[in-house]
């Protein structure tokens, strides 16, 4: 269980690099002072591309404890099996996905589906472990 947590850690550290790749020099390019837009949020006249990189790790940072919490959970109990491995790695492939699609197209249909997908397997994930400790 310990290795999709770590994935899924270096997932979002990827996309910070992403971001910050993108929103420096589109920063730049519009001239936009970086103390100035912290205090008055002027981020949002960034494009499209810097915005995109920006929203999906805030987004990273939303659901994923939650599968951090209940990987680790899983973990400590000693009730991780094949399943539960599997089932980890799926959600860590859900928010790959979800992410590919946030920082390139951008197709909200698309990464609702992806979004949906990972939520369910984080109850699938979250009955079993429920099931398996009560």
């Amino acid at each position: 269980m310990i290795i999709p947590v770590l994935a899924l850690v270096a997932w979002t550290l990827v996309i910070w690099v992403v971001m910050y790749a993108r929103r420096i020099p589109a920063m730049q390019a519009a001239k936009i002072d970086p103390q100035e837009a912290a205090m008055k949020g002027s981020l949002d006249k960034l494009p499209p591309p810097a915005r995109q990189a920006a929203d999906n790790y805030n987004h990273l940072h939303e659901q994923p404890t939650i599968f951090y919490a209940l990987a680790l959970a899983i973990a400590v109990a000693g009730i991780a099996d094949p399943l539960f491995v599997g089932l980890a790695w799926a959600y860590v492939a859900s928010r790959v996905v979800h992410s590919l699609v946030q920082v390139s197209v951008n197709r909200v249909v698309i990464r609702f589906a992806v979004f949906v997908a990972g939520t369910l397997i984080l109850m699938v994930m979250t009955g079993r472990a429920l099931l398996a400790v009560l």
